[in-house]
């Protein structure tokens, strides 16, 4: 009977973000372990709902389910919320070995206090803790990874949509792997790097460059390179390692090595179309505005939950405030614990002043000051429809729909979740065919489920903790010449 261990830690560091992401996030978020982990994510889109699914095709496996955690990306996580994942971790691999395997659940673009580079520190704790036990990973597209990973693991796999709706098919392919891997001799992994950092606007994977990119990889792939794949690097995360790479499996070192670096290369000659430009909010808006009839879409990739944003900067607001928009318009979200309380004491119904965004710092611009009224209050809490981590649960804490004038509905919420999913705006009451603008902090991954709702979407540059000028930006492990 193969006995395997599972731990997970999913998050992505933004060494920008002003709040360092603590314990509390990853508890709010995800904090399961043992038999209620997978009950909780079995049938999801999510790594774990990909281990449950591997393991109910295995009955005669045993399986420990250690602490798996993840949160929103944010600042880099403190060193007590790093250290007490990894020594919880490490304490249940030490008390359940021997192993026939271990698989983790990682990010690639985890960013810690004291640990630039986390997921490989984790990898190095685990495989110093178990040995020779097979050790497989997976992780996300938008890891920056430090070739050394490839000589620590016996296996991995990475996500190859953008956005990302295959986070449980790609740990069953890293299942597969550590499977082989526990069954038979060892495989040989390759990572190629590129010193580069680029923005990952272009990386989507229906269309474009890094779509070419995932084609070509996939082409390698045969009984000898039983992985190819890219990684398109985290632009936010102060590495030394940040950036694309190419990341491949084989049964031979040549052959891994050579796939790695073809995949690279591939990135290498589309570099000039990754480039992006974009406007600035009032003329984002004004292209929004004149857009075909339907649900159109005003993005703020700057402040983007998911890019590590503090869903808290005030630019985009002001502008729909300023311009008082003509048609019905929601703004999603702010994260403001103390204006929903207010909210909530106050009432539906009733009016308030309340000042809005810029709370967290207001180093990308001070609070806009509004009189709305309190529309609706919720208790916050409900499950994606997907595509994207399909089926998983979701608390927002309690949220509040603000309404100022006739047109313009804002949504605030207790915790920092992205407004990414259907389900999110019918918990608000938000009738999304009757809504003309949909304005959100977001980016590639809102695509997921409103590429084909939206008639047209809108993207503009705004102040934020992942802004587009990123020689702007202080940073201390990645070279200047690798961001200009």
């Amino acid at each position: 009977m193969p006995k395997i261990a599972a731990a997970r830690l999913w998050f992505e560091g933004n060494s920008f973000t002003p709040v360092p992401t603590g314990p509390e996030a990853l508890r709010s978020r995800e904090w399961v372990a043992g038999d209620a982990a997978l009950a909780r994510y079995a049938g999801t889109g999510t790594e774990l709902g990909g281990l449950a699914a591997f393991l109910a095709a295995r009955p005669d496996w045993q399986a420990t389910i250690l602490r798996c955690t993840s949160a929103q990306p944010g600042g880099p996580l403190t060193t007590e919320a790093f250290e007490g994942w990894l020594s919880e971790v490490l304490s249940g691999l030490a008390a359940g070995a021997p192993w026939d395997g271990v698989y983790l659940s990682l990010h690639g673009a985890c960013v810690a206090e004291h640990e630039p580079a986390a997921d490989l520190a984790i990898i190095r704790r685990v495989r110093a803790a178990i040995g020779d036990t097979p050790l497989a990973a997976s992780f996300d597209f938008h890891g920056n990874m430090a070739p050394e990973i490839a000589t620590l693991l016996d296996g991995a796999s990475v996500y190859r949509s953008y956005p990302h709706i295959d986070m449980d098919a790609t740990a069953l392919r890293t299942l597969a792997l550590l499977e082989r891997r526990m069954a038979g001799p060892r495989l040989h992994g390759a990572i190629a790097k590129l010193p580069v950092v680029l923005h990952s606007f272009h990386m989507r994977s229906a269309a474009g460059p890094m779509a070419e990119v995932w084609a070509e990889a996939a082409a390698l792939e045969d009984a000898t390179v039983l992985e190819a794949a890219p990684f398109g690097g985290f632009s936010w995360g102060d590495t030394p390692h940040a950036g694309p790479c190419g990341m491949a499996w084989a049964t031979t070192a040549e052959a891994a090595s050579r796939a790695a670096r073809a995949v690279a290369d591939a990135i290498s000659a589309r570099l000039p179309s990754f480039a992006v430009t974009l406007p600035g909010p009032g003329a984002a808006l004004a292209t929004a505005l004149a857009a075909p009839p339907g649900l159109v879409a005003l993005l703020d990739p700057a402040d983007n939950p998911l890019s590590g944003g503090v869903a808290d900067t005030p630019d985009m607001l002001r502008v729909l405030m300023q311009a008082g928009p003509p048609v019905p318009t929601v703004f999603a979200f702010l994260h403001d614990a103390a204006v929903v309380d207010a909210a909530r004491a106050a009432g539906q119904g009733t009016r308030i002043d309340v000042a809005l965004g810029g709370q967290t710092t207001t180093k990308f611009g001070p609070p806009v000051a509004a009189t709305v009224v309190v529309e609706r209050l919720t208790e916050g809490r409900f499950v994606n429809e997907g595509p994207m981590e399909r089926g998983a649960p979701v608390d927002l804490g309690a949220t509040a729909v603000l309404r100022l004038g006739e047109t313009l509905r804002i949504i605030v919420t207790s915790r920092k979740e992205a407004a990414v999913d259907p389900a999110f705006f019918a918990l608000h009451g938000i009738d999304l065919g009757a809504t003309r603008l949909l304005a959100n902090k977001a980016k590639n991954h809102f695509r997921a489920a409103f590429a084909e709702r939206c008639v047209a979407i809108v993207e503009c540059d705004c102040p934020g903790p992942a802004a587009l000028d990123l020689a702007a930006l202080p940073f201390r492990h990645v070279p200047a010449a690798w961001r200009s």
